[in-house]
């Protein structure tokens, strides 16, 4: 009941996340990205702890493919996990569980895998890697321009609620971490929303962090 996509920046370095479900929240249990190391989707009958446990693999020094591996050796049910990685190399893997639900299939490309389960049909993760390798500029927008390609491919069986979309760079937190928890609308259009507000703002969020008397103001009342 979600679709999703990892990717790579080769310019930047900088790691993505973009998903969307028809189930609550979904990026909150199911997105995980390391500066430096790689990005997770961990989905389909969502165990949390698989994120960290891939991006702890990779910080180690291992590939995604063997990241992946190490996960069908060592994780628990995994017949019911989906599990996308990508790492600081862009190599891409990616486990499919037989067990995961409904229409399910993957997808890999240039710096960018894609996966889904209980889908509209088999061409959705496809459609999301040809979507992300045909978008330009930065990697949120890559993201999101993929994600809609998912959507307008046919996306989740039934209508998605929530969506997410997270970024890291080259600090140890996201840059960004946006989500819609929840919608009647759609997630995907309330998150690129959020994402035209937060880009703008986002060297200056990190700049505050690092060196608060360099940063720029902070553009609310009473700031001057």
């Amino acid at each position: 009941m979600t679709f999703s996509l990892v990717a790579r920046c080769a310019q930047t370095g900088m790691f993505g996340v973009a998903i969307s479900s028809s189930s609550p929240a979904v990026a909150a249990r199911c997105s995980y990205a390391r500066a430096g190391v790689g990005a997770v989707a961990s989905q389909n009958v969502t165990d949390p702890s698989l994120g960290p446990f891939a991006l702890d693999l990779m910080q180690g020094g291992m590939s995604a493919a063997q990241a992946i591996a190490g996960l069908r050796d060592q994780a628990h049910h995994i017949a019911y996990r989906q599990v996308l990685a990508i790492d600081a190399a862009g190599g891409t893997a990616i486990h499919s569980g037989p067990n995961s639900l409904g229409i399910w299939t993957q997808a890999e490309g240039r710096d960018v895998a894609s996966g889904g389960n209980l889908l509209a049909n088999d061409g959705v993760p496809a459609a999301i890697v040809a979507g992300f390798e045909a978008a330009a500029g930065h990697l949120g927008d890559r993201l999101l321009a993929a994600l809609q390609a998912g959507l307008d491919a046919g996306g989740e069986a039934g209508p998605v609620h929530s969506a997410g979309l997270m970024l890291v760079d080259k600090v140890n937190w996201p840059v960004a971490d946006l989500r819609c928890d929840w919608t009647e609308a759609c997630p995907i259009a309330a998150l690129r929303t959020a994402w035209e507000v937060y880009k703008p703002q986002l060297d200056a969020y990190v700049q505050r962090a690092l060196d608060p008397t360099a940063a720029p103001s902070y553009g609310v009342p009473g700031d001057e």
